[in-house]
This record gives structure tokens, sequence and C-alpha cells, in this order.
């Protein structure tokens, strides 16, 4: 990446959280859910930005699968952050459902919410076609009906059909992407854009430039607005942080060999008898992992906004124990200080 001069600072570029509310060996989503409630409050507390929850079908490690429910459960818990969802996958919905759920969210929590959304599925096809059959959700492109979607939140005075819940109650809406192709739409509607860093880090130049490039100014916002999410884990030393990364390491593994396991304990992914081409897969995938104390940690995310400018960083930490993730989040906040 090219480093830009005019980069923002770690102290005063906001922090924020995207949590998919991890399922781990030994837990229930019930667990998983409290867990999220507990960490956005904590988040809350250490002064976070956003909050956010994606929307993840049939996954057995993801209890985040209806993000509009849990983002008025983390609103009503919390009293500073911002809430939203990061993202609503609009393949899987009529538009008109998004606005009405956003609009009432906005409704009870005015200038909190945040609507993100994605044009991915956030499941397998067999699982999308339960969700909503395959010619209803391919009858409309992407483009299509996300302008079904922005004329809702945005009624004109003709419009017949209207989400009444959101007239007058209007989210933010961000373009989720980790490619070129939302980057563009996003620019050319005058959109903020979140870049999945954590999904695809060897696009976030590409997308990013062509973000700018075809950037048109709207009522929403007049400058290019950038986000980025990115995987961190953060421990008191480095040989901590990596200790607590084993298990994600394992999983991407076990995932390669078609082996879906839950997030094992740290002692477990220690344990594996992991080959030499297993642990080269590994290094390459979490090159773009951020793990460390707080040093590495902050020359990384340092690092990482001189190379795009952006203009906030939304941190996603993978790791076994509740306790850990907590921790991780405070050594981040504590970066800014």
């Amino acid at each position: 990446m090219e480093v830009r001069s005019n980069a923002p600072s770690l102290a005063t570029v906001p922090l924020s959280v995207l949590d998919t509310s991890p399922i781990v060996s030994g837990s229930t989503a019930r667990t998983a859910l409290r867990n999220t409630l507990d960490l956005a409050q904590l988040a809350d507390r250490l002064g976070y930005h956003r909050y956010w929850v994606p929307e993840h079908h049939n996954m057995r490690g993801v209890a985040s699968s209806a993000p509009s429910v849990l983002v008025g459960q983390l609103a009503a818990a919390t009293e500073r952050l911002r809430v939203g969802a990061g993202g609503v996958l609009l393949a899987n919905h009529a538009p008109i459902v998004v606005a009405e759920q956003f609009g009432t969210l906005e409704a009870f929590h005015p200038g909190r919410i945040d609507l993100g959304i994605g044009r991915a599925l956030g499941s397998d096809k067999r699982t999308a076609d339960v969700l909503r059959g395959a010619a209803e959700r391919r009858a409309k492109s992407f483009e299509d009906q996300l302008d079904e979607l922005l004329a809702y939140l945005e009624p004109p005075e003709e419009h017949a059909v209207r989400a009444v819940p959101a007239v007058g109650n209007t989210p933010p809406v961000w373009l989720l992407g980790s490619g070129d192709h939302t980057a563009r739409l996003a620019g050319s509607l005058g959109l903020p854009f979140a870049f999945a860093v954590h999904l695809n880090p060897a696009e976030a130049s590409t997308a990013l430039a062509t973000y700018r490039r075809s950037f048109r100014p709207s009522r929403e916002i007049r400058e290019p607005t950038v986000l980025l999410s990115v995987a961190v884990i953060a421990a008191d030393t480095d040989a901590r942080a990596h200790w607590l990364a084993g298990p994600s390491k394992r999983k991407f593994l076990g995932r390669g060999l078609g082996d879906r396991i839950l997030l094992p304990r740290p002692e477990e992914a220690a344990d594996y008898p992991y080959t030499e081409a297993d642990r080269a897969a590994i290094d390459t995938k979490f090159a773009s992992v951020i793990t460390g104390g707080p040093d590495t940690v902050g020359d990384r995310l340092r690092a990482l906004l001189e190379a795009t400018g952006a203009d906030e960083l939304m941190l996603t930490t993978q790791v076994y124990d509740h306790a850990d993730r907590r921790r991780s989040y405070e050594l981040v906040a504590e970066l800014t200080r």
C-alpha cells in the first residue's frame, strides 16, 4: 500500500467493534449472545464509537443471525455507542422490511443506529434458498434492491407504499464490501464505505482507490468516508497474543480440510500436529491479523492508517475465552489515550 502523507493518527481516528457473537467449543448460542451484550457494554464504557453485528445463517460458530433484533438489545443496554448491522444482507430480505426494522430502531434510539448493507448471502446456497427463494432473490439486481431500500428511507411524496416507521427516522446507510464492485457503487451513490480487510486484505488498496475516485458528494456525506474492519488479537505480551491466536488458526486449518470445528481451547490448538504445509498456509492466511502486545498492535494499526488514510477502524477479535476478548479491546482502547 502507498503511504499517505495526510494520514490520520491512532489517537484521533474512531475505534469500533465488529462482533459475530462467536460460539466456541463447549459453549452455546445463548452464552455467545450474552457475551456480545457484555462486550458492547464494555465497549461503551471504553469509548468505542460503533458496535456492529453481522448477518450469518446456518453457521455453527456464529450466533449473530438476526441483526435487527440484536441491534435493539444492544442499543437498549448501552448509553452512547452507535449500534448497527455490519451488515444486513439485502438478498435475503424485502427492502421494505429492512427499512421498517431499522426505522423502528432509529425511532427508539435516535442518532445511534447504523444500517450497513452487504451484497453477499451470508450462508451456503441451500440455506439462502430457505431464507428467500432463488427466483425472488434474483428477480432484482443488488443495485435495484438498494435503490428500493433508499427510496423507502427517503420516500418522495408520490411514493404509494411507505415504510412508515422509517419516515423521519432514517439511520445512516453504509455499503459493506471486500472488493472493487461495491467500492465503485458506494462512491457513485455518495455513501460511506466499509471495507473488510479481515476478509480480503489484498484488495484493500484497489478498492479504496476505486471508492475515492468514483465518489460523488451526496446529501448524506460530502467527502469519501472509509471504515476498515480488521482482525486484531491483543494481549499483554506478544507471546500471550500468539497463544490466544492458536484456536483461530486451528479452526482455519480445519475449514480447509472440510472439518468445520468450533473455536477450540488454546491448549487443544497448541497440541495439534501441524505439518510444514499447514504452518505455511496458516502464516499466509494470518499475515493480516494484527496480533501482539500493545506496542506491536499499536505499530501495526498506525501503519494501516498511514497506508490507507482510513477514517475509522473497526476491530474484530476471535479468541476462545471471553475474558481474553474483553482484555484485547481494553488494551487497544488504551493505545488511543
